[in-house]
């Protein structure tokens, strides 16, 4: 097997896509079969989840995509010449939503060959695709290639502008050790810009969680049903801030969604989701 093949991770790319278009975040184009399919299957689960931890799947998808998009509003706001890189983009509506929103904006999207072409097909389909909105692809496991995400940051952006990336949903599918090489080798590559920001969401240890038996089921749930692993990071804010600072990011901000969505219900026991804001 292939250790830098990650294209099982799909399965959570048509359900978090179909996710989106039920709350109406994206395009009709963007809700797939499977991803309906997917959608039905774990709706069982969902009900379970919601009665006994105050949340489910979908509450930690659309939590973690809010606070996402209200830090990634706040950058474009400061620097109306950000560019943005969304990596694993999968079926995200994000750069579909931001280039209609903000036309100016110059807005990559990436992933694996055989997602990135679903994605640009998708795009072109409802004529989302121009000279700021593109789509190209991205290993973030290799190194020295025209794939890597070092390769594509030279190539595509400016560096006398400020850039964001963001990742959702893609780092638990690595060890902690293996995702934090990325960190690293992203980290140093952000410093050849004016500014470099970082965004992500990070699913922590719930092993002091009142339902973690529940969640821990969940967790299995997921690994069976998208044939990948899904680990959980770190046990505390602290411990999360400083690893990023290790990695090369000296700023870093970590937001709760109990703590920072008032108008969402809080969860039993504690949030499941974090987003980190990384500056280097």
């Amino acid at each position: 097997m292939n250790k830098n093949d990650t294209s099982s991770i799909s399965f959570t790319a048509h359900y978090t896509g179909y996710v989106w278009y039920k709350n109406r975040l994206s395009n009709d184009a963007f809700a797939t079969k499977q991803g309906y399919a997917y959608y039905q299957m774990l709706r069982p689960i969902e009900v379970l989840a919601k009665k006994f931890i105050g949340s489910d799947i979908k509450t930690t998808l659309l939590q973690r995509h809010q606070l996402l998009d209200r830090e990634l509003i706040s950058l474009i706001q400061q620097h109306p010449d950000l560019q943005i890189l969304e990596l694993a983009c999968g079926l995200s509506p994000r750069g579909w939503r931001i280039n209609k929103k903000y036309p100016y904006i110059h807005y990559i999207e990436a992933d694996l060959a055989g997602m990135a072409q679903q994605k640009h097909a998708l795009l072109n389909k409802i004529d989302s695709l121009n000279h700021r909105h593109q789509v190209s692809i991205c290993n973030i496991l290799t190194e020295h290639s025209p794939d890597s995400v070092e390769s594509l940051l030279k190539r595509e952006f400016d560096p006398t502008k400020p850039v964001l990336v963001i990742t959702e949903g893609l780092v638990n599918y690595f060890t902690l050790a293996h995702i934090g090489t990325f960190w690293i080798r992203l980290a140093k590559t952000l410093k050849a810009f004016s500014a470099g920001y970082y965004l992500t969401d990070v699913y922590p240890k719930v092993t002091q969680h009142r339902f973690y038996h529940w969640i821990e089921f969940a967790n299995k749930t997921l690994k069976v049903s998208s044939k990948s692993s899904f680990s959980m990071h770190f046990e505390h804010q602290q411990e999360a801030s400083e690893f990023f600072k290790v990695c090369g990011f000296p700023q870093v901000t970590i937001f709760n969604p109990d703590e920072e969505l008032s108008d969402q219900p809080k969860t039993k026991g504690g949030s499941l989701v974090w987003v980190i804001k990384a500056q280097v």
